[in-house]
């Protein structure tokens, strides 16, 4: 959490606070347990770490248990989330029965009495085998599940439907179930590290340390440097936007996995002094804060991608973004007004180059995403949802 609850005050929308606190007023003296697969990377945990300690503000007895698995349970649950979110993955009868023991084990193992247990994701997903009788049982799932892979989920769909309810990030990502479904979009804690105000000497002397030099307008894209985000797009689209305006170019995220284009990306900025290739170092929340203020336009290009809060969290700092159709990306930018969205490499420099032809357009835009991001992705608003359904509930 970036700040207590009036902290918030000063940068939600009016009364959102008050609204929160109404709500909470009505769940006093409930019990919440949510449970996820690690407290440390991805969705689920990041929101997690922001929401816990504010429902505990709140007065809502909220803990965070995490499930507790093998090596090649963590393995396993990398495959099937892929097979989850429509990558191919070769998930056998043996996989599915180690995950089936590791969550029939947590079961036993974890304090799952309250009047609402929240799963978080595929990891957990079969833990709903062991639910005591009372209380209600919640599915969170913070990907994409429009597609997955067909015998994965007809394997795996009648345990959702052991849930009261399920939740989805956007209305595109869920998938027909019987139990009862609810869309909850993620948000961005305009107190966090990541997106606090940051002094331009404070910012000045991070970009120096990271070697970015801000003598020229700054083209950012911030994302792991994996295929399915298309970095080398983005190289070929500054290329385009490059014979006409004279920019630099800055990819920024973490060590790529196996199957990453580090070296190919390196490789394809090698030749051009204007293009920076920035691996980050764990838990960049400061280093991102002053790339993004730094920036001119920033693009998201990803092929695949889940909600992608980068957009907002860019679009909070008063950039224009430039983005693909990927994931939740669509419900962030309104095209023409905060950004644009773009289906190939020529389409995004093109708007690249009309934005950087158009000064006063990228100051009118970044205003109006912020303002949208105010009022539509911050964690007030997200909390306020998520109370709102736990009343519906609990009752």
């Amino acid at each position: 959490m970036g700040g207590k609850l009036d902290d918030y005050r000063a940068v939600a929308p009016r009364g959102s606070v008050d609204f929160m606190l109404r709500i909470a007023e009505r769940l006093r003296g409930r019990r919440i347990v949510q449970v996820s697969v690690s407290r440390y990377g991805g969705a689920a945990a990041e929101i997690l770490n922001r929401i816990v300690p504010i429902l505990n503000d709140l007065g809502i007895e909220t803990a965070w248990e995490v499930m507790l698995g093998s090596a090649d349970f963590d393995a396993i649950v990398t495959a099937v989330s892929k097979g989850l979110a429509g990558v191919e993955q070769v998930v056998t009868e043996a996989m599915l029965a180690r995950l089936h023991a590791t969550c029939a084990g947590n079961a036993r193992r974890l304090p799952l009495d309250a009047d609402l247990v929240i799963v978080h994701d595929a990891a957990t997903l079969l833990l709903v085998e062991g639910r005591p009788p009372a209380g209600r049982w919640l599915w969170r799932y913070h990907g994409d599940l429009s597609s997955p892979q067909p015998q994965l989920w007809n394997a795996l769909r009648p345990f959702v439907d052991k849930y009261d309810a399920a939740v989805f990030s956007a209305p595109k990502f869920a998938a027909p179930l019987s139990t009862r479904r609810f869309v909850i979009a993620p948000s961005i804690d305009p107190l966090s590290e990541r997106n606090r105000e940051m002094p331009r000497g404070e910012q000045s002397r991070h970009l120096e340390r990271l070697g970015v030099r801000t003598d020229k307008p700054i083209l950012l894209q911030v994302g792991p440097f994996e295929r399915l985000q298309d970095p080398l797009g983005v190289v070929n689209a500054y290329r385009l936007v490059k014979m006409h305006h004279d920019v630099r170019l800055v990819l920024a995220g973490s060590p790529p996995g196996p199957g990453g284009v580090l070296a190919e990306t390196q490789e394809a900025a090698s030749q051009d002094p204007d293009v920076t290739v920035l691996v980050l170092p764990p838990d960049p929340q400061t280093e991102l804060n002053a790339l993004e203020r730094a920036a001119t336009i920033v693009l998201q290009k990803p092929l695949f991608t889940d909600f992608g809060t980068d957009v907002a969290t860019a679009m909070w700092k008063g950039k224009p973004v430039v983005g693909s159709l990927a994931g939740g990306i669509p419900s962030q930018i309104v095209s023409k007004v905060t950004g644009y969205t773009v289906e190939t490499v020529e389409g995004a420099a093109f708007r690249i180059r009309h934005l950087l032809s158009n000064p006063e357009l990228i100051g009118r835009m970044g205003a109006a995403g912020r303002e949208h991001v105010r009022r539509n992705f911050l964690i007030t608003r997200h909390l306020g949802d998520y109370l709102a359904l736990l009343a519906h509930l609990t009752g």
